[in-house]
């Protein structure tokens, strides 16, 4: 009986549930010069915001990206298989660099920091534009003397300074510039964008770093079956060459017995080994000519396809927070900090009243 008395005491009625609204809303009518203060604050706050608060400008590079069909090969060696040639060798691909990897390529320490020593104009770099209106010369100031940084020089002859300078800025860009994303993973469309309050700097630097980049992926991922290719014809022109010296020798041993007695062998001995020598040769250069054909062929299958869609173009878009905005948003926030801190500071009255 006793434990069914608790239980119903410790339920709440609708009349206490009227009354508990009715008196919170008698509490905020009595603080509403209070939360219309808080109001007008945030209004002249909002107001304050939008007039400083710099635009941000959005630099937006689209490109397709379609892998080497390095898949063909398997099928072209089975065939190549039974005439005698080996194709293990030519079509084998790095697997480093396939699906999204490129992605983070675009994040990379070595990819924005070659991009950030890249020409702005033609007397000053990505980098010092960086510097300039990002004023990091006062915000470092204490750490680092930006008058004498030289950052044209070559990256072996930096100072650790100038390493570490590059490496943080590199970092504050990827953490709060930069972006690298596939609008639909089932597409093969990267985009890459870079914000920024300078709108030229946004232009020039998602330029370069794409440039970059691609230029990077395309010459590492054909790498391999460029360097089989330029071994293979080498050769090729090396044998051609002893081909072309064996065709000679065997001409001109021929013309020194132009009729040769068949009755006597020996006088045709030094045509014959040059015959031998034409016809080794010949086989020789023969397998090479397949074999090189056949990695200029999987060199053009692995060769990636990129191909830009979309680039930044001026003006750029820009996001900013507009005067309106900035003063209903600056009104809203001011008055709920001050709502719950009335609601807060009540609760905890009453609740050192109670106890």
């Amino acid at each position: 009986m006793a434990g069914s008395q608790h239980f119903s005491q410790s339920q709440f009625t609708l009349k206490e549930v009227f009354l508990n609204v009715e008196d919170w809303g008698r509490f905020f009518l009595s603080k509403w010069k209070i939360l219309v203060l808080a109001g007008i604050i945030g209004l002249v706050i909002g107001v304050l915001f939008s007039m400083f608060k710099k635009p941000v400008f959005h630099a937006e590079t689209s490109f397709v990206l379609e892998e080497g069909e390095g898949g063909g090969i398997g099928q072209m060696s089975g065939l190549a298989s039974l005439v005698g040639v080996n194709l293990g060798s030519l079509g084998s691909t790095s697997g480093l660099f396939q699906g999204d990897n490129i992605m983070e390529l675009y994040r990379s320490d070595r990819m924005l920091g070659e991009t950030l020593l890249s020409p702005f104009s033609d007397e000053q770099l990505l980098i010092d534009r960086f510097v300039e209106f990002e004023e990091l010369d006062k915000k470092w100031g204490s750490k680092v003397d930006f008058s004498s940084l030289d950052f044209s020089k070559s990256r072996e002859e930096f100072t650790i300074t100038q390493d570490s300078v590059v490496k943080e800025v590199s970092r504050l860009i990827r953490e709060n510039q930069l972006g690298v994303a596939k609008p639909d993973r089932k597409l093969s469309i990267i985009q890459v964008s870079i914000a920024s309050k300078d709108e030229h700097f946004a232009k020039v630097f998602n330029q370069m770093l794409v440039d970059k980049v691609n230029t990077f992926y395309f010459e590492t991922k054909t790498k391999k079956t460029g360097e089989n290719l330029f071994i293979l014809q080498g050769q090729a022109d090396s044998v051609r060459a002893i081909l072309d010296e064996s065709i000679g020798a065997y001409a001109s041993a021929t013309d020194r017995v132009p009729n040769a007695n068949p009755l006597l062998s020996s006088a045709t001995i030094e045509s014959k080994k040059r015959q031998i020598d034409v016809q080794a040769t010949g086989a020789v250069y023969q397998e090479i000519v397949k074999n090189l054909e056949i990695a200029k062929v999987n060199h053009r299958n692995n060769s990636p396809l990129i191909q830009i869609i979309d680039s930044p173009r001026l003006p750029l878009k820009r996001s900013e927070i507009r005067l309106v905005k900035g003063m209903v948003l600056g009104a809203i926030i001011t008055g709920l900090l001050v709502f719950f801190g009335l609601y807060f500071r009540r609760l905890y009255h009453k609740h050192v009243q109670e106890s």
